[in-house]
């Protein structure tokens, strides 16, 4: 049996870091890590190939003749793409199997998928392979149970060209203990946080480092400390050691403001190569934050949380949503202003958006407040709700925030914020041509041609002067700048 997976290709946004990829020349930020969990579930003697659209510019006539059946994994914002190639295959003659969390809220809109294998496939697959086997596959594979994901086996990196990505994604666990009410997180992975051991991860780890990987590595986890006794006790002292074996790698993750709160495990984050955590800030409204159920964020000092982090050694990464019901036309300079003041380079601002599933969908439409489809991108200036703050006050506000925390000029400010808390990476990492050559570029493209050129040298004597340590971080966040600027002038300014 031959196999052809495809991953969809995603849509330009803020996440998919398309314009600084190219300082760096790679295609895409990181790999379909579904996609070849799920082949390394899949009989051992099927032959696979992995064709990534954000990496391969179009789907082949030579793949599709090769296969035999095709696996299709995307996620909501991958909509648009996953239409074209389910479409493409079907008209091939090709069956399609379909997964993901694309597929588990909108496979009724696929006509031209055969089989669903949805929720965790762990568990959905194996009962799908049997009934292939024997002429019987059903339509659709569901389950609303949870995987035990210490069955859950390597992935086959060996299907990428590891070349062509920026980052390589794992995963240690999955759930969240938290409610917001906007999220989704649990209704398709639940409230107990479920981790692999180890030694799973250290052989991930291993296999990813044996194909000559040496650069970062995103653990996907939706709130890596869901489990914080855990990690602490099992996993953060494994890849201390691991890393203690001069591995050199880096690890950024998604975790929950909380994790101001634990000295001790902000510390063996950064001994084990933690440097980076993406946290859902969401907003400085006490009302909002108990409206969407954000109590983790409650009666807090978040600006005072942000830079406990930041000197522990890990840089914020922060979203933030505009739209809620309790929401005033106050909110866009408070957002502002907030950010501006604690340093979070990377500032994620969005609409707020009602996905199926979440408790906020269920809301809106118990209101009639729901008009369509959402993006599943919560930065492209759209929303699918009805708000309570007239929309052309949301979206004037919205854009407004923007082009301020985007500015040169502001977001100069907010970097050099974030280098005075900052401390120094533990973790050595060498230096790359390819990272050498990127500020080699940088200093053209942005120095000379971009009209950032005077913050951008301004920028980078003042962290030469006063941080020097700092310096790669510091051309890192100007070509990161660079991307969120051009990504809102294409898709949010020019659009209203």
């Amino acid at each position: 049996m031959n196999v052809l997976m495809i991953y969809p290709e995603f849509p330009d946004t803020f996440w998919s870091f398309k314009h600084a990829l190219k300082f760096l020349r790679k295609r895409a930020l990181s790999p379909p890590l579904g996609l070849i969990t799920v082949a390394a579930l899949l009989p051992k003697s099927w032959n696979k190939r992995l064709v990534d659209l954000n990496v391969t510019p179009q789907l082949k006539e030579k793949d599709l003749a090769w296969a035999d059946i095709v696996f299709l994994s995307a996620m909501v914002v991958q909509r648009s793409s996953a239409h074209a190639v389910a479409q493409r295959c079907h008209a091939a003659g090709l069956p399609v199997v379909a997964g993901g969390p694309l597929f588990v809220i909108e496979h009724p809109d696929f006509p031209e998928v055969d089989h669903f294998v949805l929720n965790e496939a762990e568990l959905t697959l194996p009962p799908f392979l049997r009934d292939l086997e024997a002429g019987r596959a059903q339509r659709v594979y569901a389950t609303a149970e949870f995987a035990d994901v210490a069955q859950t086996p390597v992935p086959l990196w060996e299907l990428l060209d590891i070349k062509h990505y920026s980052d390589m994604s794992i995963q240690y666990s999955r759930g969240c203990p938290f409610n917001c009410e906007f999220c989704n997180v649990t209704a398709l992975l639940g409230h107990r946080t479920r981790a692999k051991n180890a030694p799973q991860v250290l052989a991930e780890l291993n296999a990813l480092h044996a194909l000559g990987w040496r650069g970062n590595i995103f653990f996907v986890d939706d709130n890596f400390i869901g489990n914080k006794e855990r990690l602490k006790r099992e996993l953060l002292p494994a890849l201390i050691e691991w890393q203690g074996k001069g591995r050199g790698v880096t690890f950024n993750t998604q975790a929950s403001v909380n994790l101001a709160d634990d000295p001790e495990l902000m510390q063996m984050m950064t001994k084990a190569g933690f440097d980076m955590v993406f946290v859902g800030i969401e907003t400085p409204d006490e009302n909002c934050l108990r409206e969407c159920s954000k109590k983790q964020n409650t009666g807090r000092d978040l600006v005072a949380d942000v830079k406990k982090i930041q000197r522990a050694g890990l840089q914020v990464q922060g979203g933030f949503i505009v739209g809620f019901d309790s929401d005033t036309p106050t909110i866009f300079q408070r957002q502002i202003e907030f950010i501006q003041k604690s340093g979070i380079a990377t500032a994620m601002v969005g609409l707020l958006q009602a996905m199926p599933g979440t408790r906020l969908f269920d809301r809106m439409q118990r209101e009639d407040r729901l008009v369509g489809f959402t993006s599943g991108d919560n930065v492209d200036g759209s929303t699918n709700i009805v708000p309570r703050m007239p929309h052309k006050t949301l979206q004037e506000g919205y854009q407004r925030i923007l082009k301020h925390i985007y500015s040169p000029k502001n977001y100069c400010q907010r970097v050099k914020t974030f280098l005075r808390e900052y401390r120094a990476p533990t973790v050595k990492t060498p230096v790359s041509t390819r990272r050498l050559a990127a500020f080699g570029y940088s200093m053209v493209r942005l120095g000379v041609i971009g009209k950032e050129r005077w913050q951008y040298w301004k920028l980078l004597t003042w962290t030469v002067l006063f941080r020097p340590r700092l310096l790669p971080q510091a051309v890192t966040l100007m070509i990161c700048g660079h991307h969120f600027r051009r990504v809102a002038e294409l898709n949010v300014y020019e659009r209203r």
